[in-house]
């Protein structure tokens, strides 16, 4: 799955999975960058309600939109957790930002037909795609 611009060209709606509110966190960051770039951005985080103008929710299948990407910032080990959420709401894609992989997880979601891109960061892929 190399295809980056691919999939960023066809997604509209994100969730972020572990969100911050400290806007020097990279995932407080980089949600307002793909807000401010045109897409539909969606927190999720258990204690927070808004970041940057973003919703944020408890859970994944909490969103009331159909969701195309889910970008997960959560430590590599938590990543099971939201494992039955994220087949909940049945993305095309989820994409475990850089430092976060998975495989057990990211198999599981494949053979879902859900399509697992690892340990890169949407950001800088955002980046070569479109500058």
């Amino acid at each position: 799955m190399k295809d980056y611009c691919k999939i960023l060209k066809e997604i509209k709606n994100i969730a972020v999975v572990g969100i911050s509110d400290k806007p020097y966190r990279d995932s407080s960051r980089i949600a307002l960058f793909l807000k401010e770039s045109g897409y539909n951005v969606y927190g999720v985080h258990p204690k927070l309600k808004e970041v940057n103008g973003i919703p944020v929710y408890s859970k994944i299948f909490e969103i009331p939109a159909e969701i195309d990407l889910v970008n997960v910032f959560i430590n590599s080990k938590k990543v099971e957790e939201i494992f039955p959420d994220i087949l909940l709401c049945k993305p095309k894609y989820v994409w475990f930002q850089l430092g976060i992989k998975n495989d057990s997880v990211a198999s599981h979601l494949e053979k879902e037909g859900i399509k697992v891109i690892q340990d890169k960061c949407i950001l800088i892929e955002h980046k070569r795609c479109f500058s």
